[in-house]
Order: C-alpha cells, then sequence, then structure tokens
C-alpha cells in the first residue's frame, strides 16, 4: 500500500517521535495534521478501509487502547476533554481507518474564538498549523513514558 499515508507512517514509523505504543494489531503514533501538540493517532497496522471489517482480535483490542490513550493525554496535558474521531478519507476516497485522540483544552478553544467539536477541527485544519516536529517528538517520548503497563 505504498500509496497510503498510514502504512506509510507504520513501515517507515515517520512520525514525529515514532512510534508510542503498539499491540498486535494497533499502532499509536503523534498525529502529523494541524490538530495540535498532543494529539495522538491510533491505526490497525493492516490496512483496513471500513470499521465493520475490523477482524474480531483488532476489534478486541480497541476499546481498551482508546481508554488507554486518553488515560495519557488526560495525566499529560489536563484537557477539558479528549475528541475521538474516526477518520478515513483522503481527498475524499476512503482510506486507511484512524482515530485521531485530541486533548482539547481551555486555551485551544479560546484561540479558536470558542470553537469546539467539528467546528474547532475544521478551524485547525483552516488554519494549517502544524505542530513543530521537535515538540511533537517531545510530546511522543513523554506520552511513550506515561503509557499504562
Amino acid at each position: 500500500m505504498n500509496a497510503c499515508l498510514a502504512c506509510s507512517t507504520i513501515t517507515r514509523r515517520s512520525a514525529p517521535g515514532g512510534c508510542i505504543h503498539e499491540t498486535d494489531h494497533w499502532y499509536v503514533d503523534h498525529s502529523i495534521g494541524p490538530l495540535g501538540v498532543g494529539t495522538l493517532i491510533v491505526k490497525p497496522k493492516r490496512h483496513v478501509v471500513y470499521l465493520a471489517d475490523l477482524n474480531p482480535q483488532e476489534a478486541v483490542e480497541l476499546g481498551p487502547l482508546l481508554r488507554q490513550t486518553a488515560q495519557v493525554l488526560t495525566e499529560l496535558a489536563h484537557p477539558e476533554q479528549i475528541y475521538v474521531t474516526l477518520w478515513s478519507h483522503m481527498h475524499a476516497i476512503p482510506n486507511h481507518i484512524h482515530f485521531v485522540v485530541q486533548p482539547v483544552t481551555a486555551d485551544c478553544m479560546a484561540q479558536h474564538g470558542g470553537k469546539h467539536g467539528v467546528r474547532l477541527q475544521a478551524e485547525m485544519f483552516d488554519r494549517k498549523r502544524f505542530p513543530e516536529p521537535a515538540a511533537a517528538a517531545a510530546f511522543a517520548q513523554r506520552a511513550r513514558a506515561a503509557w499504562p503497563s
């Protein structure tokens, strides 16, 4: 799957800070998109386009993994809320599913005129302010160290 960005970031471990955590079927790394330092991506190691196509083992691991990811972000970022959003489109075509796990603080919402939820995420993409790779890598290192055993 050379054209799949998610597969590429797993194979090359190219997200800032590399792999934060992995299970038999899932991979967690820092977002490369403009959703702020601390936004993590949870994606299946296997190229999966539709949630309904997860195999039983992938499905069993998903809930606990999302919970652990939220626990780590709560500890490190002290957010008002953690957004968990399933994304899968690339240029309006379904692609490798991935869960965006984003810590959202009051300060972040204030910087975006009080927007929250999908409006906040849309504005962050419109502004195109990508995290500094060094800051994202440093956060990834802290997240790796904070991951529950």
